[in-house]
């Protein structure tokens, strides 16, 4: 998830503890509590730090004041791990609008709110939570990653800047083997990857797979409920040419995406949709994928390196077009891993850096600078 990708490349620049959601106390104290898994793959000169609350200070509801006094001593136990000298100062890093309590118990911070999402979750657009847009004026710096999430909440923020969702770019355009669970199923492969959920638009998939018997639809990832598209859904995993493979590591991601043919976003038209910005879009690039997707908002910008379609018919010519020789030329495939690059998730880091900096003030903006300049020569030498 992009929190993930974004606070362990901080780490970098700044020491930097991650708190997990603590636990209800009643879990804790009959030992249902569910097993957190450790961090791993982090970069090898980080200062990354994970705290998991204990039983002494588990979530509690009510009453109000141990609910407070339990938050409180989690920010403190937390902040205790950074064992920052008595110059450095905290930064809060929120990334939820829920978490904005926070900042009464800590007031000193400089606070960044990341909007990665839209948090009504509605197909149907709603007004901005007034406590969202408390939150954002509040809060020292706001980040935001799509194009219509900054149209619909940047003017309400004291601070905001606009770094969207990037890649591993090394790790997806870097060549890997092919995984053996792909290697019997024919070509052309139609590939997607990603949480196979309600968003997705089921009915389309199912029309294209019925209608090319000839292509084979791969997709990889976890499965949640499909809400009204559950019958298409049943529909199109028994179809022979209509492949779920599950879900697979985060490592073994680049190696499916590489293997595909053509890189899908099939995703609904919506309220919701249009706020979000696919993690896969910059995944495809990188590996120089040819891809179709619907005209959702943020898709919109990248019409010049992706095929936007809309009907089935629209879909099916898309998808003919991105398999012809031309669609993966060395022109080509150099167009859309050179966007890729431009969102490398090291790149975007280094702009949130450098805007923490800025708050933090002197002499930390010098410093980033200087962090940024090494890891922009690392990152060179690395692709």
């Amino acid at each position: 998830m992009p929190r993930h990708q974004v606070l362990t490349r901080l780490s970098r620049y700044f020491p930097v503890v991650w708190m997990d959601p603590p636990e209800q106390w009643r879990r804790l104290w009959t030992g249902t509590a569910r097993p957190r898994p450790r961090a791993t793959g982090l970069p090898d000169d980080s200062d990354f730090q994970v705290y998991r609350p204990g039983p002494l200070l588990p979530r509690v509801f009510r009453p109000r004041i141990a609910a407070r006094l339990t938050e409180q001593g989690r920010l403190l136990a937390a902040s205790r791990l950074l064992a920052r000298g008595e110059a450095e100062p905290a930064v809060l890093y929120l990334w939820r609008p829920e978490f904005a309590p926070v900042l009464d118990l800590l007031p000193d911070c400089v606070s960044v709110y990341h909007v990665d999402d839209e948090y009504s979750f509605s197909t149907t657009e709603q007004a901005v939570d007034p406590n969202e847009a408390a939150l954002l004026r509040r809060a020292s710096q706001s980040i935001i990653h799509s194009p219509a999430l900054w149209e619909k909440k940047a003017h309400l923020a004291s601070r905001a800047a606009f770094v969207p969702n990037g890649v591993d770019y090394a790790a997806y355009a870097t060549p890997v083997a092919e995984p053996a669970d792909l290697q019997s199923i024919p070509h052309p492969r139609i590939g997607y990857i990603g949480v196979i959920k309600s968003q997705l638009n089921m009915p389309l998939l199912l029309a294209l797979a019925e209608r090319r018997p000839d292509w084979s639809f791969v997709l990889v990832g976890r499965c949640k409920p499909m809400g009204e598209d559950h019958a298409a859904f049943t529909a199109l995993s028994q179809l022979p040419n209509v492949h779920l493979l599950g879900p697979r590591p985060i490592a073994a991601l680049p190696s499916y995406t590489q293997h595909f043919d053509v890189g899908l976003m099939p995703y609904d038209v919506n309220d919701y949709t249009k706020f979000i910005y696919p993690l896969k879009l910059h995944e495809y690039l990188a590996t120089g994928l040819p891809v179709v997707g619907t005209p959702i908002r943020t898709l919109l910008d990248f019409r010049s390196v992706i095929a936007i379609a809309e009907s089935v018919e629209d879909w099916a010519s898309a998808i003919d077009a991105a398999l012809a020789p031309v669609a993966r030329s060395a022109d080509a495939v150099a167009e859309r891993r050179s966007v890729a690059r431009t969102h490398d998730w090291a790149v975007l880091v280094a702009r949130i850096a450098a805007l923490i900096a800025e708050r933090l003030g002197s002499p930390w903006p010098e410093r980033v600078a200087a962090m940024a300049g090494a890891e922009a020569d690392l990152q060179s030498a690395s692709v």
